[in-house]
């Protein structure tokens, strides 16, 4: 776009001077052309091995064998089990969602934080919460026609107490829940 902003101008003037636009400038230490515009502390941007994005970003781990098969599973698991189910319990409050995986949206929502839930609770963290949470979320996730999910706990999570009770909850009310215990 600059360069062709540059052409514009260099026709329009026929002074025969030619433009170099400051994105082509060669870079400091690099000596590579740097295509990319000035960066906020007026230094070109240094470039990657890849030459793909500058080095401010973090690289991907690049995988050790790049023709690795990946199974079936692996591949349609997303889509065979599009929507999961988030727990998190601190100490102050509880939220659960329900999100769809290839989309990344949440479908339902429900925490102890909110106003509507506030207010009816008498402690936001207790076991009694935890199953007001999951009755909510349950009701909003069938009015958005969702009645499957699946439930993988966090490595530091035990499937006990709080956590089970919103799951059960959920199941009480009518949400069908996969839950995968490694």
């Amino acid at each position: 776009m600059l360069r062709l902003a540059c052409r514009k101008l260099g026709a329009h003037m026929n002074s025969g001077v030619n433009i170099r636009p400051s994105s082509q400038i060669s870079g400091f230490h690099s000596s590579q052309t740097c295509l990319a515009p000035r960066s906020f502390f007026g230094v070109e941007d240094f470039l990657d091995d890849d030459n793909s994005r500058p080095y401010t970003y973090q690289k991907e781990k690049k995988s050790k064998n790049p023709n690795k098969h990946v199974s079936f599973k692996q591949r349609t698991v997303a889509y065979m089990e599009p929507f999961t189910l988030d727990v998190f319990i601190s100490k102050r409050f509880v939220s659960a969602s329900i999100t769809h995986r290839v989309t990344c949206k949440q479908v339902a929502v429900a925490g102890t934080n909110s106003k509507d839930i506030k207010a009816a609770l008498r402690s936001r963290s207790d076991i009694p919460a935890c199953l007001s949470v999951g009755r909510i979320l349950s009701d909003r996730a069938r009015e958005a026609d969702v009645y499957t999910a699946s439930y993988t706990p966090r490595e530091r999570d035990k499937f006990e107490g709080k956590i089970r009770a919103v799951v059960q909850s959920l199941i009480d009310n009518g949400i069908d829940i996969k839950i995968y215990l490694d």
